[in-house]
């Protein structure tokens, strides 16, 4: 089983290579990740965007610009709807976004037209790498839905396992996080966490085992569950962390990136195809990793 990222870039690498549409690219870190994620085998790219501007920047980045496939359009609106229509239309298997806001990028990402709507939640996976932890975790949802019912739970877990599954994990053990871990009927949280629990015992959700509630000792730690008399094949063992908001997500999602040297890599999925969604504040290694976490969803779905 996989068991760190630098697993996962080889697994990409070793797969057949898929192509990533970048929307809007005349962005120096991005460019940067295109560039050596070609130049280690783990995508093409197409990219999209206003082509005087890539070309600046790929003569500081000593980058061959004529290696890729290159649209020109100088309107970022209209780059990003260009770039999402070549993945919808097959052209490209994933979506990157590059020098554009955030809400116009997933503008042209749901776009009736050309967008990438399947007619399930879209949501966001980080996959982290964690000192002292011997397995990758899954944190879901720390960027995208807010306050998520249970019936957005569900998807948000089937999301998850879709990307396990594409990074080798058969049977991904699934840890409804919250405060505690018993049933509290003033605790919304742990309601939706044994009810997903009880779906996934009668065979409602598939390709993976679910136990909760668990709080995020007992979730990641065996001692921590044998401690508090934590029983079950999740406790202790948890590969996904269902968060129960975006609080709790990005709080934690937050607190590995700045505090510890964890590594990590993300994007959107419930969509058509994998879209990368990177900050400006990731680093160069993150974006790789998120590229190549793509790639793999992206091989994932194909096979489907």
């Amino acid at each position: 089983m996989i068991k760190n990222l630098q697993e996962v870039l080889e697994k990409a690498k070793n797969q057949e290579t898929k192509k990533i549409a970048v929307a809007v690219a005349q962005d120096r870190p991005v460019l940067e990740a295109i560039r050596d994620a070609k130049e280690q085998g783990i995508s093409e790219a197409i990219l999209v965007g206003d082509k005087a501007k890539m070309e600046a920047i790929a003569a500081e980045i000593e980058m061959d610009l004529t290696k890729f496939e290159i649209v020109n359009e100088e309107n970022p609106v209209k780059a990003a709807l260009k770039a999402v229509e070549l993945v919808s239309s097959g052209k490209a298997d994933m979506l990157m976004k590059g020098l554009i806001d955030t809400a116009n990028f997933l503008r042209a990402v749901l776009n009736k037209e050309v967008g990438l709507r399947t007619g399930k939640l879209m949501s966001h996976v980080a996959v982290f790498e964690i000192p002292k932890i011997d397995r990758l975790i899954f944190l879901t949802d720390a960027a995208f839905n807010m306050y998520p019912e249970l019936k957005d739970k569900i998807d948000i877990v089937k999301n998850a396992v879709t990307v396990a599954h594409a990074v080798g994990i058969e049977t991904p053990k699934v840890a409804p996080v919250c405060a505690v871990e018993v049933v509290n009927p003033s605790m919304q949280a742990t309601i939706d966490a044994s009810i997903i629990s009880k779906m996934n015992d009668r065979g409602q959700i598939k390709g993976c085992l679910i136990d909760g509630p668990l709080a995020l000792d007992n979730a990641l730690s065996v001692e921590a569950a044998a401690h508090k008399g934590v029983k079950g094949e999740v406790a202790g063992r948890a590969d996904i962390l269902l968060m129960p908001n975006i609080e709790a997500g990005n709080i934690m999602y937050k607190t590995l990136a700045y505090t510890t040297e964890s590594k990590s890599g993300a994007l959107l999925v419930g969509t058509s195809a994998p879209v990368v969604l990177t900050s400006r504040n990731d680093s160069h290694e993150t974006k790789m990793n998120a590229i190549a976490l793509a790639a793999l969803v992206a091989h994932q779905l194909k096979r489907k």
